[in-house]
């Protein structure tokens, strides 16, 4: 418990009570007395004299933490990490306590960017979880991972039958069929046609295609023929 409170010091010294206002209406699920008001920067900036030290490791250690910003710390420390299993084992035990879409979307492993083989099957046990923000971690995997070169149609059908009616979770899935409208047009655009998502996703995913500069004008105009009624 002492490295928990040593760090926290130290974040508190970077505290921005105006950032912390506004933060604070961002994430309104959140208590705000679990926010101390630290710019993402200070946070990479403290992870950065961390890293790879008996604190850090200490502190990796010590779950549940108490601040939102403990919290984010935690997750850019992961991200730092170079080994895959290695992280693989440290997200397993983080995921579990991540409790809003700011700090799941920060979750961008560098051990991930080489895409090991393995690594899919992960994404496959995250998306069945019952705790949403896991399930939006999956999704935001295969939206960062899986859209290129090691793409396959299977995944879209992953990413719907992750839809659940829970709305941070619903959103990251409206975001990665809009990424695909882009990146894999023709299997994208067929869920759509097949309407295989909810209303809602369905809807939520052709606006965001039609705000995309990746799609052409074309394209937005199918796009807004298979909008459907809520």
């Amino acid at each position: 418990m002492e490295q928990a409170k040593t760090i926290r010091a130290l974040l508190l010294e970077q505290q921005d009570t105006e950032y912390q206002a506004f933060m604070r209406r961002l994430l309104p699920t959140l208590a705000p007395e679990s926010m101390i008001g630290v710019r993402t920067p200070a946070l990479r900036r403290l992870a950065g004299r961390l890293r790879g030290t008996t604190q850090a490791d200490l502190f990796l250690q010590q779950l549940p933490h108490q601040y939102y910003e403990e919290n984010n710390l935690h997750g850019i420390l992961i991200c730092q990490q170079k080994g895959y299993a290695e992280t693989v084992r440290e997200l397993n035990r983080f995921l579990p306590y991540v409790d809003n879409w700011a700090t799941c979307d920060l979750l961008r492993p560098k051990a991930f960017k080489v895409c090991p083989p393995e690594l899919i099957g992960e994404v496959r046990r995250w998306l069945d979880s019952e705790r949403p923000y896991t399930v939006r971690f999956g999704l935001e995997m295969l939206l960062c991972f899986y859209l290129g070169d090691t793409f396959d149609p299977l995944y879209l059908d992953w990413a719907a039958a992750a839809c659940c009616g829970e709305y941070y979770v619903d959103m990251m899935a409206a975001w990665y069929f809009a990424t695909a409208l882009a990146k894999q047009p023709g299997p994208a655009l067929a869920v759509l046609q097949n309407q295989a998502l909810s209303p809602w996703v369905h809807n939520k995913a052709i606006q965001k295609g039609i705000e995309s500069r990746c799609i052409s004008p074309a394209q937005k105009d199918v796009l807004r023929s298979l909008r459907r009624k809520e």
